[in-house]
């Protein structure tokens, strides 16, 4: 049970490990890869990278949860736990557009689309297999665990590499050869993957599901149509709704954290990664609180509160930091807001693994989270395209993020109390 959780957590850290490389080092890559005239339509073309990653997770989703429920959440976490790390570090080697030209953008953006495949395949195990091999009484502190504190752990140990190759490749160095080696680290993604195929165990549902005690004959059906057949279509368009909402705040709070205090605070880099890496410590800690406490009132009732506690403390928080000075009033601010970015987005695992049976958990979940996360993850492109200058992001930050509250908000109404609800 518990190598099954560290693994799940383990996985999905360094899947968002592999997103946050790229979001610390956004407006370098902007410079290297993008026409760096204009500050921040470069950083338009940067994100514009990010979501196309995001857009293939669903591929991936759907390819790799038909193979996790038919042939395991074991095979399928270490295939996609490599393909993250290979297709990672790859992007460390691309010339840069003043060396091949509009090339350059295009290799990178072809490899964020591969990379992307494989995202999306490390939710349909890691998000399966943590929560299928503990007791129902404990499944939301699992999902703070994996999901969120999975998150925090993912964006600290970005924030330890980045702390790391600054301090190696200070200045200008950071521009020439510091971004390539932050790409490089992915590869610790391939190591996770080798080592999930030869110490993890299977988890013991679908174990079971394949000995034939409970319906093993409904693993055959393709995924797809069984979601619709079997009357989950409706749970998968709220799902996806849900996880949007959520994954929505969680990349507009840590995710766009780096960029708004590098563009508006002007943080330097060494003071920058000693805040980033607060802030994820602060993400694990709200997260697994977040998680716990829906197993005590119930996913309902918690999601509710984490939404209106967003609605309303997020947009004040930017508002606030875009007018802090002094460096410990930017690092408590961004501590505050990772911390209320993470806890509605640590217990949709579990909802969404509590909404669907053994036989499509793999595929429900991987579906409506990567669908949802490719939409969410578009609000980081949405926040710079529509500030025209570097000093716009926060007024639009305020309003995205009270925006997609109240859709978290709308979605929750939707969404039954699924406590207790998960089964074969």
């Amino acid at each position: 049970m518990a190598s099954a959780i560290a693994f799940s957590c383990l996985g999905w850290a360094f899947d968002l490990f592999d997103l946050f490389i790229l979001l610390y080092v956004a407006p370098t890559l902007g410079k290297v890869f993008f026409d760096s005239s204009r500050q921040m339509s470069s950083l338009v073309g940067v994100y514009a990278a990010f979501a196309a990653t995001l857009l293939m997770r669903p591929v991936g989703g759907y390819l790799f949860g038909r193979y996790a429920d038919r042939n395991g959440r074991k095979r399928a976490m270490a295939m996609a736990a490599i393909g993250v790390g290979v297709a990672t570090a790859l992007m460390g080697t691309i010339p840069t557009i003043e060396t091949i030209g509009i090339a350059a953008p295009m290799i990178f953006i072809a490899l964020r689309l591969i990379q992307g495949v494989f995202m999306g395949g490390m939710v349909a195990s890691t998000h399966t297999v943590g929560t299928e091999s503990i007791a129902a009484k404990w499944r939301g502190l699992a999902s703070g665990i994996i999901s969120g504190g999975g998150s925090g752990l993912g964006k600290l140990l970005a924030s330890l590499v980045f702390l790391l190759v600054t301090w190696i490749f200070p200045g200008h160095a950071f521009q020439v050869w510091g971004w390539r080696f932050m790409f490089f680290s992915g590869l610790l993604s391939a190591l996770l993957g080798l080592l999930v195929f030869t110490e993890l165990e299977e988890s013991p549902m679908w174990s079971e599901l394949q000995k034939g005690k409970i319906g093993a004959a409904a693993v055959q059906k393709p995924a797809l149509p069984s979601l619709i057949q079997g009357g989950f279509l409706g749970a998968v368009i709220i799902s996806i709704f849900l996880t949007m909402a959520g994954g929505g705040l969680s990349y507009l709070t840590s995710g766009y954290l780096p960029t708004f205090m590098r563009l508006i605070n002007h943080v330097p880099p060494k003071k920058l990664g000693v805040i980033l890496s607060l802030s994820a410590i602060s993400v694990i800690v709200f997260s697994v609180f977040a998680g716990y406490i829906t197993d005590i009132i119930g996913r309902k009732t918690g999601v509710i509160l984490y939404g209106l506690l967003s609605l309303i403390a997020i947009p004040t928080l930017y508002l606030r930091l875009a007018h802090a000075t002094a460096v410990i009033d930017i690092g408590v601010l961004s501590i505050l807001l990772s911390g209320a970015g993470a806890m509605c987005y640590a217990p949709l695992l579990i909802i969404l693994n509590e909404r669907f049976p053994t036989e499509l958990r793999s595929s429900g979940t991987a579906i409506s989270w990567n669908i949802g996360f490719a939409l969410g993850g578009s609000m980081p492109i949405v926040v710079s395209f529509v500030s025209k200058v570097a000093s716009d992001p926060p007024l639009s930050l305020a309003v995205s993020t009270a925006t997609l509250s109240a859709m978290y908000l709308l979605a929750v109404h939707f969404t039954p109390e699924t406590r207790g609800h998960m089964h074969y």
